[in-house]
């Protein structure tokens, strides 16, 4: 569900003071990993980070004077969506550092119009090779939403609803497809229905992000992170493509790239 219509409207001063900060990583000699060494690096990251072997890497003053005097673009090797939740320190759990990864975080790593913008910028003017909507175990704005559709809910602050309004859908389609799975036991299934369902609302809303991925340049996968553990569960490749064919044979998908 779309949000109001003013938060569609671009506020051109921010993304100005973005673009004119730094040169544009298209315009640089940079060569940048491809989607799979990216994927690659972030596996990598995550299992060090769960066997205790982290690195933590570029995290020191000399990557810090880096960062002050370098574009983002020329460094950062994936885009990464998730939850504002504090269990899921995204850096950390991949064990990277300063400049590795451009992150968008949101209470239900939903992904509406500021989101979409924000994964857009990521993936064309960051140059990130590869997308991740990473979900996480015991999120509580799937489990917020599941409780409403069951009929358990509670009042909910002004601005919540219109927050978490995406993840109805991936709810509904989890009760759907999981009949046996009653209460709690709805929550695992929604928590990923609703990964699938940001990479979807992502695809709807910008034509830029489907022509990436046709073309090769980028990869959009999904992932769950246990808070429990650590680890990271990565979802199939396969579905992601299932989700753009479906998408580019829908007639309500966004058509024009840029704005106007």
């Amino acid at each position: 569900m779309r949000k109001k219509l003013f938060k569609s409207v671009v506020t051109i001063s921010c993304f100005l003071a973005l673009t004119c900060g730094s040169v544009l990583a298209n315009d640089s000699k940079v060569v940048k990993p491809s989607p799979d060494e990216a994927i690659v690096m972030l596996k990598a990251g995550n299992e060090r980070f769960v066997t205790g072997k982290a690195t933590h890497p570029h995290t020191d003053a000399s990557r810090l004077a880096l960062a002050g005097k370098e574009n983002q673009g020329d460094h950062a090797y994936a885009t990464v969506i998730t939850c504002s939740d504090s269990r899921v320190p995204v850096e950390i759990l991949f064990d990277a550092g300063i400049m590795d990864i451009f992150v968008i975080r949101v209470a239900g790593n939903v992904l509406d119009v500021d989101e979409a913008g924000s994964v857009e910028y990521g993936l064309v003017h960051v140059n990130t090779p590869v997308f991740v909507v990473l979900g996480h175990t015991q999120c509580g704005a799937v489990t917020a939403v599941t409780n409403a559709v069951q009929g358990h809910g509670h009042p909910l602050e002004r601005n919540i609803p219109p927050l978490v309004d995406n993840i109805f859908p991936a709810v509904k389609k989890a009760i759907a497809d999981n009949p046996q799975a009653y209460g709690a036991d709805v929550i695992p299934f929604a928590i990923e229905e609703n990964i699938w369902q940001g990479i979807e609302d992502l695809f709807m809303e910008s034509p830029v992000s489907r022509d990436l991925v046709n073309e090769g340049k980028a990869k959009v996968v999904g992932a769950i992170y246990d808070v429990s553990n650590g680890k990271i569960t990565w979802l199939p490749e396969a579905k992601t493509i299932e989700i753009l064919k479906k998408v580019e044979a829908n007639p309500k998908r966004a058509m024009e790239a840029m704005a106007k």
